[in-house]
């Protein structure tokens, strides 16, 4: 593999030299007690298996569908449980930002802040993230090639942040669908810097549902066995224990009980991309 510029972010690194990393947890804060609970059954299941965790949740889905979806607690609410998992976990947390004027007040508590596929071009948001020093995760617009973000790793490395972490998480293919080329992985990881497949997201259906986005979560396992066989520093994927009732992304969710076994054979995986 292509040797890519280490990213610290609270107690894990991504990148050369450091192993797999999953960035795990529900789509949207559902309640503090659901976070916590969540929280805690994954850095159980991370520790049996022996990989490094990031505590991933939204406090606000900016972006969805319906103007009656949940959208979740909101900042201030939503910080305020982040902090609580972070001080009951010590994980290291990854929330995203809508907005520039978010940037300073998540950076207090998430060591990672993600800037959504949809805003991956909206500089001022870059800008702002970039300047709290925090590490930085930017997901590919759905709409860009795989060369076009390192303009977006270039608004962050010159605003005198080096961390940056790109994820990939689809590309639009006609109307309603994604595909995601395993060429990509690659491609970014040549842009000198770690990345991340997103395999729930990859696997949404955007807009086919009767006002929500649907979702083909039966493949989430063989896509991310083939994300990390192409050679990726990390795997986002987001976890409920009962996807059916969960409040956001409810059709891509893996449920929590199997995720152990998967993350043991992603990590066999890894080792032989390692290697190859």
């Amino acid at each position: 593999m292509q040797a890519v510029t280490p990213v610290p972010a609270g107690a894990v690194s991504f990148g050369t030299g450091h192993p797999l990393v999953f960035i795990l947890g529900p789509c949207v804060i559902e309640s503090e007690s659901h976070a916590v609970d969540t929280a805690i059954a994954l850095k159980e299941i991370a520790s049996r298996v022996g990989v490094p965790l990031v505590f991933k949740a939204s406090f606000d889905k900016a972006n969805r569908t319906s103007l009656n979806s949940f959208r979740g607690p909101g900042l201030e609410e939503g910080l305020r449980v982040l902090g609580v998992v972070k001080q009951r976990t010590a994980l290291p947390i990854l929330t995203d930002i809508h907005d520039a004027s978010q940037a300073a007040p998540a950076a207090m508590v998430a060591d990672i802040l993600q800037i959504p596929a949809f805003l991956s071009r909206q500089t001022d948001l870059i800008v702002a993230a970039a300047k709290t020093g925090r590490a930085i995760n930017i997901k590919k617009g759905q709409f860009l090639a795989p060369k076009d973000m390192k303009h977006a790793i270039a608004k962050v490395t010159d605003s005198g942040n080096t961390k940056v972490i790109v994820t990939e998480r689809g590309v639009s293919f006609g109307y309603n669908n994604l595909v995601v080329d395993p060429r990509s992985f690659p491609m970014l990881r040549a842009l000198g810097y770690p990345v991340v497949f997103d395999v729930t997201h990859s696997l949404q259906l955007p807009g086919a549902g009767d006002g929500v986005t649907a979702g083909l979560a039966e493949y989430l396992e063989p896509m991310a066995q083939a994300g990390v066989a192409a050679g990726v520093d990390g795997v986002f994927m987001e976890v409920h224990e009962e996807p059916s009732r969960a409040k956001s992304d409810a059709a891509n969710a893996l449920r929590l009980d199997r995720l152990e076994p998967l993350l043991r054979r992603l990590v066999a995986l890894d080792k032989i991309a390692r290697n190859a």
